[in-house]
């Protein structure tokens, strides 16, 4: 099943006004690290959410590192609620997008991916920790690069996912400029801080 009609699943079949998300999670199945991966790059667009979603994300790559089967996350985490509205909002907006990767993502060199699960893993952490930067708009570019991460590690698509290791080497060279910028216009600004 895409990704786009599993996540439009996904909310069609939430009870109530908020879903868990160890909810979301058990609707992921055997996908979990990719759609885990996915989701969580979904939710750190949603402004207030980006440090946490980047500090969680360390915890299913430290698992892929590990060499684990299947995603999971703390209980304290899973017991956590969010709005099933604007989960539905976000899925709505990002579909028309994900339609359209869906039709460029396909099984290419899939033994590529089983071999560099660790690597995945490594770089996942990364991004994640340049989401909790105190970088304007820093959280954007790492959040599509995980999705895009994820598309082809869900597709088994080697290329897709050496296109989305490229991107994740920008995002870290943008990142580095930008918080390298912000030190030297401190330091301009306040000379005191030089010395």
């Amino acid at each position: 099943m895409p990704i786009s009609a599993q996540l439009s699943r996904m909310i069609s079949h939430a009870d109530g006004s908020h879903a868990s998300i160890g909810w979301l999670l058990e609707q992921l199945g055997p996908r979990s690290f990719g759609l885990t991966f996915f989701v969580m790059g979904l939710l750190g667009l949603v402004p207030g959410l980006s440090t946490f979603v980047g500090a969680l994300i360390a915890w299913p790559a430290i698992q892929l590192v590990r060499g684990r089967k299947v995603a999971s996350l703390p209980r304290l985490v899973t017991r956590r609620e969010i709005a099933v509205v604007k989960l539905g909002r976000l899925v709505q907006a990002a579909s028309p997008s994900l339609a359209w990767m869906e039709r460029l993502v396909r099984p290419r060199w899939p033994r590529s991916l089983q071999t560099t699960r660790r690597l995945t893993g490594i770089v996942m952490i990364l991004l994640g920790f340049s989401m909790i930067l105190p970088v304007p708009f820093g959280h954007l570019l790492p959040c599509f690069v995980i999705m895009l991460l994820a598309l082809a590690y869900l597709e088994e698509d080697g290329i897709a996912f050496f296109v989305g290791l490229g991107a994740a080497l920008a995002s870290f060279a943008i990142t580095a400029i930008t918080v390298w910028g912000t030190i030297e216009t401190i330091d301009f600004l306040d000379p005191a801080q030089r010395s």
